[in-house]
């Protein structure tokens, strides 16, 4: 499909996300890479990657799509928020691009096969923005039996994301508060389109899982995270993964602490009592482990990005046979 649809008086309406900037001829869109360019929406950016790493599925962070695996990571320059703590802003926050090196669909999918990544990760700036080449990227990769992950802040358009069914497997999805008012000032995008979005995206079939930073006083009251924990319960169900993730000084927000371990063991520890069954403490090298809900048995042990025991089978535990949820190896 194209990613645009005529408008009136000659524009162009980019559907990429839920912005969906009108754009008359020449005018570039929020997120700073699609233009309304020879009476179509270009992906100025398409082919052309600012950040490219092999991580662990561990860092995006995915808990329970494929755990252990290796993960090409990818992403360009722009991005349709403005985070004023974003840490990848260097690239997410710039404009110009670097159209020295073009890199193919069939080229990324060559690299990932040489360095055995179970799957392809667009990440590092919002992958919506350039969804075009993502996806031509991952459908290439659909051939060698290669998945794809988004790591988003979960403003897709509704046509993208019911575009995603069968090409993107999982997604990470940044709810980076429950106000309104913070969204739309020092982030983007607004709250409710977002809550609507992962409904969507669940919905659609997509592995999901959550990530929340906690940034003192912006978003770490207890009130604010009953209000998230309440509604991820409550919409998406208490078997969706929430990583609660640590804050680090970073762009413009350099004045503020990090985030104390206190503070994110309460978050920990509401979301527990509200009876979400897979919780987990991130940045800060806290023990991450996938507990059976049913039986409470240690099934998968992490320190860091690393997986140190593994003890499911088939998605199963070895213990009770609970299913436990999520996308995991065959063994």
């Amino acid at each position: 499909m194209q990613f645009y649809k005529e408008s009136k008086q000659g524009k162009l309406t980019c559907l990429l996300c839920s912005y969906y900037c009108d754009l008359k001829d020449g005018q570039i869109g929020v997120c700073g890479v699609n233009k309304h360019l020879n009476d179509k929406v270009e992906c100025l950016v398409y082919g052309h990657i600012s950040a490219f790493n092999i991580d662990p599925i561990e860092k995006k962070p995915l808990y329970h799509f494929l755990p252990t695996s290796k993960s090409l990571s990818l992403g360009t320059v722009g991005c349709n928020f403005h985070c004023t703590f974003c840490q990848n802003h260097g690239i997410s926050q710039e404009k110009k691009i670097d159209k020295s090196t073009y890199t193919s669909a069939s080229k990324v999918v060559q690299i990932a096969l040489e360095k055995k990544c179970a799957s392809i990760s667009y990440t590092y700036n919002e992958p919506t923005i350039f969804y075009p080449y993502a996806k031509d990227i991952a459908l290439e990769a659909k051939k060698y039996g290669i998945k794809s992950v988004f790591v988003s802040n979960g403003f897709e358009s509704r046509e993208v994301i019911d575009d995603m069914i069968g090409i993107i497997d999982a997604i990470n999805v940044d709810l980076k508060s429950f106000n309104e008012k913070y969204y739309k000032k020092s982030l983007g995008g607004n709250l409710q389109q977002v809550l609507d979005n992962l409904i969507h995206i669940q919905k659609n079939g997509i592995w999901l899982e959550i990530t929340t930073l906690l940034v003192p006083t912006k978003n770490d009251s207890k009130e604010e995270i009953v209000k998230i924990v309440k509604w991820i319960k409550e919409n998406l169900g208490v078997n969706v993964p929430w990583h609660i993730s640590a804050f680090h000084p970073d762009f413009k927000e350099n004045n503020l602490p990090r985030t104390s371990f206190e503070s994110l063991k309460q978050a920990y520890d509401i979301a527990k009592e509200e009876g979400l069954n897979y919780v987990y403490i991130g940045n800060i090298g806290y023990e991450n482990n996938t507990i059976c809900p049913a039986c409470s048995k240690n099934l998968i042990s992490r320190e860091y990005f690393n997986v140190k025991s593994y003890e499911l089978k088939d998605g199963f535990c070895t213990s009770c046979g609970e299913k436990i949820n999520g996308i995991f190896w065959k063994n």
